[in-house]
């Protein structure tokens, strides 16, 4: 797998304003791998995920979600645009993959095809 930190992201209303590359570990095991993303202040409602052939796309915005009555006179908090893409390997089923947000991080996980698990040959005799 190739990753890929990008910072444009043309029609995006968010675009505007320059992308944070969040911090990603990745795990991998005989059937798969599993992406772990932090992704702090992003909502379910503010976060997509997408695959587009080969690659694959993360993308969110961070929001404070402030009463209405209340007007932000003084911030300290930086609201990140995130983005990162990354090249997915011909051997990971992209159909099956499972995506979960859970206290600001994203866990993605992508398991193998059938045909790229590991498995034992008889040998006859």
């Amino acid at each position: 797998m190739n990753a890929t930190a990008t910072s444009q992201n043309a029609g995006d209303p968010a675009s505007t304003r320059p992308h944070a590359v969040p911090p990603i570990d990745i795990f991998e095991d005989e059937s798969g791998i599993t992406l772990m993303a932090d992704l702090p202040g992003v909502s379910r409602e503010n976060l997509h995920v997408r695959v587009d052939g080969e690659t694959l796309v993360i993308e969110a915005d961070a929001k404070v979600a402030a009463p209405p009555e209340l007007e932000l006179i003084y911030g300290e908090a930086q609201l990140n645009a995130y983005r990162r893409q990354f090249t997915l390997s011909r051997e990971l089923d992209t159909g099956r993959i499972d995506a979960q947000l859970k206290n600001g991080v994203l866990q993605l996980t992508i398991p193998k095809s059938e045909e790229a698990k590991p498995r034992r040959i008889e040998i006859r005799s």
